[in-house]
């Protein structure tokens, strides 16, 4: 047998480098890195040798620099969405606090069913140092490190402890992230001596290997099933989320819900993969949803889930839906197909629509369509509406002047805070001109998943929405960007606080303003920072928007720049109330469920728990 001699660190770079997808580009396309003792001397010099050394001989692979461990994974897991989980990164840090650091992303790749590879370093396997800088020491079991926090937000993991035990370990992490079903982040926690340590390799391991994704057909008779339920529809509605998008389903949905003339709300998840333009795009579903596909949900006797995972948000906690409704839910997933008691059909979106146009023949629904014209009515006068003269633009009137400054190539992203819900409700894009982070609802993800999302789609406009409140809590990934050239728009919107999260207390929970806003945190003195300068200091393009139609200069303008562009806009605090537009968030619309106070000393805390028993009572409580 023809062996190679390499560190284990060495190994796992070659093998990375020759993990191809059908369409012949790396699975893995390079490894972001901070490095630390536990992976410095280790993958550190292993990965030097991939760019320059003939390791992965001439076609080097990439390491790419981040400035906080947590945010380079967020880069990493953007990338691999914006790819539609066809191509994923690696991300690598030391022991101790560099590894624990990547723990929120790695939850957040958990969620959202997004492949990243972990490699953090790990204490040394032959103990012989112990305990060493940084070690979270077990009174109780020396096999534990601080990477078990991985553990419970990880698909697969693993510690390696001895370089022969990545000749399992490798292929088992590329299973797990490229299973349709199964898909999501691995870690490989790396044992900082045994990186170092040389083995004899077989030649054949780094032999070229294609990971094809697989597309499970659907069982005949749960496919025999659905098919009769649906021709017995009357009112059939979809909600589209994800996994249309992973399943590369979106032109068949399309067709699907042309030809059947079926309604289709969209998840978080799920906005884009129709066209806003689509005929039968209704809008978003659940707590954030549009008048449209929430009145065409409500009336349904049959809901068809597609590639969703059904979370509260758009289920409006399991009281959306008619309790009569039967539910449908196709997905490629057991766990998620059997929720809330749905029927189930296990399979991949793009063959299961297929099969199921083959079987449906001729059937059409008769849908409102004059629902959908009249939300679309609303929200271009919503989002189009003047400022009122002395007033601050809200978030609907900057989404709107952003759309109008933007084409078909665009793709709005974001996390956390209001923004989602708005630009969720409110922008209208082409196909795949959206992506957001709501699953884990990570405020911090925005500036480094831009990043991400323009390395993954470099041809398209990447606008990233963020509040002041994200922005403050991760923002070091625009110095990455600028270093690397990596041009996209950030939209800064500063209302001066959590203004979501103000508003939810205040007018969803009745309780009293606190702790959100700056000015009601009890203290004399209001921060006044200067977001321009503070952005521009890191080498980004920066400037204050005078108001909106400087905003939409300004994102014009940035078009043309190699190096990130952030337009700081003031808004208001307020949104949505009063609008006459049905944005069903909280008490405006549909029920979210948050555990209201039983008993408070004043009267809206006691009206919100009133209201919250109402809804409570139309919670379907199914499986």
């Amino acid at each position: 047998m023809t062996t190679i001699r390499l560190t284990a660190a060495q190994a796992m770079v070659k093998w990375l480098g020759v993990q191809m997808t059908p369409g012949g580009e790396r699975f893995i396309e390079g490894m972001w890195a901070i490095f630390g003792h536990g992976n410095v001397a280790g993958l550190g010099e292993a990965l030097q040798q991939g760019l320059q050394g003939d390791l992965c001989g001439n076609d080097p692979f990439p390491t790419w620099r981040g400035q906080n461990e947590q945010t380079m994974a967020h880069a990493a897991i953007a990338f691999a969405k914006g790819r539609g989980r066809r191509q994923a990164m690696a991300v690598t840090s030391s022991i101790g606090p560099g590894a624990t650091n990547m723990v929120t992303a790695a939850a957040l790749a958990h969620v959202n069913r997004l492949p990243v590879l972990f490699v953090p370093g790990d204490v040394f396997a032959n103990r012989r140092p112990d305990p060493v800088l940084q070690q979270i020491e077990d009174f109780d079991d020396g096999t534990v490190s601080a990477n078990d926090c991985f553990r419970p937000v990880v698909r697969y993991f693993d510690r390696i402890t001895r370089p022969e035990q990545l000749l399992s370990a490798l292929p088992r992490a590329l299973r797990v992230m490229t299973d349709p079903a199964n898909c999501g982040p691995v870690c490989l926690s790396f044992c900082q001596d045994v990186q170092a340590e040389a083995f004899d390799w077989p030649a054949e391991f780094f032999a070229p290997k294609v990971w094809h994704i697989r597309r499970p057909a659907p069982d005949a008779r749960e496919l025999d099933e659905v098919a009769a339920l649906i021709l017995a529809a009357k009112r059939p509605a979809i909600i589209a989320g994800g996994g249309v998008i992973y399943s590369g389903a979106e032109a068949t949905l399309a067709d699907f819900a042309s030809a059947h003339r079926i309604p289709v709300a969209e998840t978080q998840a799920g906005k884009s993969a129709l066209a806003q333009a689509h005929e039968m795009n209704f809008g978003a579903a659940g707590v954030d949803g549009s008048a449209a596909a929430n009145a065409a949900l409500r009336a349904a006797d049959l809901v068809i889930g597609v590639g969703t995972r059904l979370q509260d948000f758009t289920t409006g906690s399991r009281t959306l839906f008619a309790p009569e409704a039967r539910l449908v839910s196709l997905n490629i997933h057991g766990h998620d197909a059997a929720k809330h008691g749905a029927t189930s059909l296990v399979a991949d979106a793009k063959v299961a629509l297929e099969a199921l146009t083959a079987r449906l023949g001729a059937y059409r629904a008769s849908p409102d369509t004059g629902a959908r014209a009249d939300w679309l009515r609303a929200v271009d006068a919503h989002c189009g509406a003047p400022v009122a003269a002395g007033a601050l633009p809200s978030d609907a009137q900057v989404i709107g002047a952003v759309q109008r400054a933007t084409g078909a190539e665009a793709i709005a992203m974001c996390a956390a805070g209001t923004m989602p819900g708005a630009l969720k409700l409110l922008w209208q894009p082409s196909q795949g001109g959206y992506h957001m982070e709501y699953g884990f609802s990570c405020m911090g993800y925005e500036i480094a998943g831009a990043m991400g999302l323009k390395l993954a789609q470099p041809g398209r406009e990447v606008i990233c929405f963020v509040g002041d409140g994200s922005y403050m809590m991760a923002n070091a990934e625009l110095a990455t960007a600028v270093m690397r050239r990596i041009p996209f728009t950030v939209v800064l919107t500063d209302n001066r606080g959590y203004g979501c999260i103000n508003r939810l207390q205040t007018l969803g929970c009745g309780g009293a303003a606190f702790n959100n806003m700056y000015v009601d945190c009890l203290i004399e003195d209001q921060p006044q920072i200067d977001y321009v300068a503070h952005a521009a200091s890191m080498g980004a393009h920066a400037v204050k928007a005078r108001d909106l139609d400087d905003l939409a200069a300004q994102i014009a303008a940035a078009r043309g720049r190699p190096i990130p562009t952030v337009i700081v806009i003031d808004t208001t605090a307020r949104d949505f109330p009063g609008t006459g537009i049905e944005t069903t968030a909280g008490p405006h619309g549909q029920f979210w469920d948050l555990a209201m106070p039983e008993v408070g000393d004043h009267d809206n805390l006691r009206a919100a728990y009133a209201r919250y028993l109402e809804n409570a009572a139309l919670v379907r409580l199914t499986n």
